[in-house]
């Protein structure tokens, strides 16, 4: 039997069982689109832009487990994926990102709409291929699925000439595949194991430092119970929040540039550092020749490139998160970590996360994720890139029922609010709630309209400071206040000079809430604590419209602690104060 390139790609689709492919169509998708034209049981998304709708095919896969799967045309279509494909493999989420292209024999003439996609994405992805010969169509797309999901996962980009999707050829698709080179490790070296076992049997302050490889690997309840069984404490990254539950007695919080004190003191003062799934980039390690100096280094990853790339260890393991914790559940023995407990509840009690209140109305970021913890028990929340994002990473308490979604690697502006979507998605019954900044939300925005017409009740938290909030803190802080185009209040007529705002200040552009409903979604307005949770309720109990609550926060709230650039761990800054 013979059936054409597009007929293949979807008979792929059902055999990988992917139920939902977000697309947008064009000229050089046009015959798969047409091949897709009343298929049953695949899902088929139509967002507003391609960025929105790879972040959403993003949100899919990591609320879900699944793989994300996209569909776009060539040349501008296939560029509008760009900061999506970085952001997802920046943090290692399997997405399959399908673009159409030419036909083969116009590929490098400069015909319309044509752009070396793989060539421009080579390097922000786990693999990219052009596909030339309709026989190795099949071949191609399950080698795309089996290097997406396995090993440590990532993007693959497949590109589809319109003659190869027009081609008659075979309807074979391969049930397995084994690729020459490409061999992801699935073993645990026991010797490297047991070197383990013996560094923190000796130690006094051992600490477990947490990444996103154990959410990746699913983990979570092996680690959970590795963590009591040994009586070592949990530091986490932002991605690595949820590896076990955040109300945990031994949970310490997040560590790097915006960490508790609690975390970073622990991490500079510990003996022995039992890290896993974690990258040791520069947002966690601050300076480095200070980073964990008094503390012997053992590093589980399952990218053996990630190893001693940034911070030099002493027991390197090559694993998978999952296989690693459960040999090491199967020999750990408690320790007597009693006495080093008690110091870094100490430094939990001396130094809280706290948001201090200037007047009794005011709204605070911590007051606003604090309703989002009591309200919603089973719950995908996900983050913007900004201070919402630093504010949720500190306040969020994560539990077996709740997931977190953020753009850790990249720090993309805009992904938090078309993840919700794909995560809504994914997870129907679940509440799903989308922390956005002022000045984020409006990269995305126009995916209102897909969560309109999809009959989505995602609910879109929008902390309005009026600023570019992250950047801003940073000029206030180490530039002398000069607040250079972070203003979104600003208008041609205000001065070029200001670092302050004021009670003649233009109004904000957009209205939110003329804008949401607009759209046909539901808007609310908050600007004082005691409507905080009356407006998440409501959000909660509206059924198939989202909701936007705008929510007015001190316009130059910061987050603390913060490390200023160049520092080590010990260098936070408290509030204003120094603390050493």
């Amino acid at each position: 039997m013979r059936i054409s390139g597009a007929d293949l790609l979807v008979k792929a689709l059902k055999e990988e069982n992917v139920d939902t492919l977000f697309a947008y169509p064009g000229g050089q998708a046009i015959d798969l689109f047409n091949a897709l034209y009343g298929v049953e049981n695949i899902n088929v998304v139509l967002p507003r832009h391609e960025q929105g709708l790879i972040h959403a095919a993003d949100g899919y896969a990591r609320s879900t487990g699944k793989v994300g799967v996209c569909l776009v045309t060539s040349g501008p279509g296939a560029t509008n994926l760009v900061t999506g494909i970085a952001t997802a493999n920046y943090d290692s989420v399997p997405l399959v990102c399908f673009t159409g292209q030419v036909p083969t024999h116009l590929i490098g003439n400069d015909a319309f709409q044509e752009v070396d996609i793989v060539g421009i994405t080579r390097s922000i992805c786990k693999y990219a291929v052009t596909v030339r010969k309709r026989e190795d169509l099949g071949t191609t797309i399950k080698k795309a699925f089996y290097i997406a999901r396995s090993g440590k996962p990532g993007v693959v980009v497949v590109d589809l000439p319109k003659d190869i999707q027009q081609q008659l050829g075979s309807a074979l698709y391969p049930d397995n595949i084994e690729l020459r080179g490409y061999k992801p490790n699935t073993t645990v070296h026991i010797g490297q194991i047991n070197k383990a076992l013996d560094c923190i049997s000796h130690s006094k302050k051992p600490v477990f430092l947490i990444g996103g490889g154990v959410n990746i690997s699913h983990a979570n309840n092996e680690m959970t119970l590795l963590a009591e069984k040994t009586g070592i404490p949990v530091v986490t990254t932002i991605m690595g929040k949820g590896a076990i539950p955040t109300n945990h007695p031994l949970y310490v919080g997040n560590l790097g540039i915006h960490g508790s004190y609690a975390a970073n003191s622990a991490i500079s003062e510990c003996d022995v550092l039992f890290s896993i799934g974690v990258r040791f980039n520069d947002r966690i390690t601050g300076k480095i020749g200070e980073f964990a100096k008094h503390a012997t280094i053992i590093h589980i990853d399952i990218d053996p490139a990630s190893i001693s790339r940034n911070i030099v260890v002493d027991i390197p393991i090559v694993a998978d998160a999952k296989n690693a914790i459960s040999r090491l559940l199967d020999k750990a023995v408690c320790l007597h970590t009693e006495e080093w407990i008690k110091q870094i509840c100490n430094w939990k009690q001396l130094h809280p996360l706290n948001i201090p209140l200037q007047d009794a109305n005011q709204v605070t970021p911590q007051a606003i994720i604090q309703e989002i913890n009591t309200l919603f028990e089973h719950a995908v929340i996900t983050t913007d890139v900004g201070q919402n994002q630093l504010w949720a990473s500190q306040f969020i308490e994560l539990t077996d029922n709740k997931v977190f979604l953020t753009s850790g690697g990249l720090g993309t502006m805009g992904y938090g609010f078309p993840a919700a979507i794909g995560a809504k998605l994914g997870n129907p019954d679940k509440d799903v709630i989308a922390i956005c900044g002022d000045g984020g939300i409006q990269m995305n925005i126009q995916e209102i309209a897909t969560a309109v017409v999809y009959e989505l009740p995602v609910i879109i938290c929008i902390m309005n400071n009026g600023y570019l909030g992250n950047v801003r803190q940073w000029q206030e802080m180490f530039y002398s206040k000069r607040y250079s185009k972070t203003c979104l209040l600003w208008r041609k007529g205000c001065s070029t000079i200001c670092n302050t705002p004021d009670a003649v200040c233009p109004e904000y552009t957009p209205d939110f809430i003329r804008l949401a409903e607009s759209y046909g979604a539901q808007g609310i307005r908050v600007k004082k604590t005691e409507e905080i949770k009356s407006a998440l309720l409501k959000a909660k109990n509206t059924d198939k419209v989202p909701t936007i609550i705008e929510f007015l926060i001190g316009r130059e709230e910061n987050v603390y602690p913060i490390i200023p650039p160049g520092n080590s761990l010990n260098d936070m800054v408290m509030g204003g104060e120094n603390i050493r």
